[in-house]
């Protein structure tokens, strides 16, 4: 049995502080499987098996298990059930390969899978003292990104920051600034191009006070961005421009099996063909989404030379070079097939919502295209990186 991808949303992605500041994470969320049903109108929600949602933090409104609030909130019926997962980054990718996982095995016929993340909301968290009443100070910490609380038996290595980690990244492959500026400056261009010519018109569910993605800059060029300050090191290449931003958004996505199609109204627009997990030394996470998509692609009895379009998730320039790099010499035609209408750097990374963003776009460009297969991969902190191959239905000639 073969699980399919029938629709897709998110909500547009806002900034720090931005234009979705004000909304709880559950809101955006249950809004995301509102929009979602609402391109699926012919399906009774109470056929929907199960709500998996991917959630980075959970420290706040994100109450723990937002994928049961958040489907509460969107008025499913009490009977669905809906639970969690936390990968970090590839949290709603994950959900994706759980929920396809469900319809193979004939545990599920329907699954809303996706994710979250308010990284404006995200709160500081206090650690329990030991004992009572304790006499010195304690330090607040927040839970927006990165590691926090940290074990001190965790070798120092693992535990440097996630900027840090992609300089060393760039100094291993030689990756220079001028190369990740560029490919920051393009990612801003082609997703404005991408809202402009309408694409994602159909795949984001608009939210009051924001209709677009907030962090779309299009008159970004690499010679701004050559002028901003390394924010690492002194002498470094990483910047706030070559990097994704802090970002507040959804997505979500049905899954279904074949038989499902009747009771969801439509015809499902790809098949999950193939998935990849992988996992390296933590400081090396950039790079986790290579042997992820080789993994993938073996399990789908394809090569990258089949591969029409990939959606790679930019956390930072530096890496998603070092994934294409990798990708080019094992056989992807082309480096323009990657994030054709933009990545994260341009378009936003709300760590819980962008590995749903990241599939429901690729089904999207594989239809635009014409193309049989696509790739979606993920890098995530802690030195993981997930990867799924879809097939388009809508053309399986194309790409053979």
């Amino acid at each position: 049995m073969s699980a399919y991808l029938y629709a897709a949303t998110r909500t547009p992605f806002g900034k720090f502080n931005g234009a979705l500041a004000g909304i709880r994470p559950d809101d955006l969320a249950a809004t995301a499987i509102t929009g979602l049903l609402a391109r699926t109108p012919d399906l009774d929600p109470a056929a929907i098996d199960e709500v998996v949602l991917g959630n980075a933090n959970g420290a706040g409104e994100d109450n723990r298990n937002v994928g049961r609030m958040a489907a509460l909130l969107a008025g499913l019926p009490t009977s669905v059930p809906g639970t969690t997962v936390n990968r970090l980054c590839g949290s709603s990718l994950d959900a994706a390969l759980i929920g396809s996982r469900a319809i193979e095995t004939g545990d599920a016929d329907i699954v809303l899978v996706g994710g979250v993340e308010s990284m404006t909301r995200a709160p500081w968290v206090l650690p329990k003292p030991a004992r009572g009443f304790p006499a010195g100070d304690v330090t607040a910490v927040s839970t927006t990104l990165g590691w926090r609380l940290v074990n001190p038996r965790m070798p120092k290595e693992w535990t440097v920051s996630l900027g840090e980690c992609n300089e060393q990244l760039q100094e291993r492959f030689g990756v220079g600034r001028e190369r990740q500026d560029a490919f920051a400056a393009r990612s801003h261009r082609l997703a404005h191009q991408a809202w402009e010519s309408g694409f994602y018109d159909d795949l984001v569910t608009p939210v009051e006070g924001l209709a677009r993605d907030e962090g779309i800059r299009p008159t970004t060029t690499p010679e701004v961005l050559a002028g901003l300050k390394p924010s690492f090191r002194p002498q470094g290449t990483i910047t706030a421009g070559n990097s994704s931003p802090l970002s507040d958004g959804a997505s979500a996505v049905l899954l279904g099996s074949a038989e499902a199609a009747g009771a969801i109204g439509r015809e499902p627009l790809a098949r999950i063909a193939g998935r990849g997990a992988s996992a390296l030394d933590p400081q090396d996470f950039g790079y986790a989404p290579v042997a992820a998509a080789a993994q993938a692609l073996r399990r789908a009895g394809i090569g990258w030379d089949q591969v029409g379009a990939v959606e790679l998730n930019e956390a930072f320039a530096v890496q998603s070079l070092a994934c294409v790099d990798a990708w080019l010499k094992d056989g992807l035609r082309d480096p323009e097939l990657v994030n054709q209408k933009g990545g994260a750097i341009a378009l936003g990374h709300p760590l819980g919502a962008s590995g749903g963003r990241v599939l429901g776009s690729l089904a999207a460009v594989l239809r635009e295209r014409g193309e049989r297969y696509g790739v979606a991969a993920i890098c995530i902190g802690v030195g993981q990186g997930l990867a799924v191959v879809l097939e388009n239905l809508e053309n399986t000639e194309a790409g053979a």
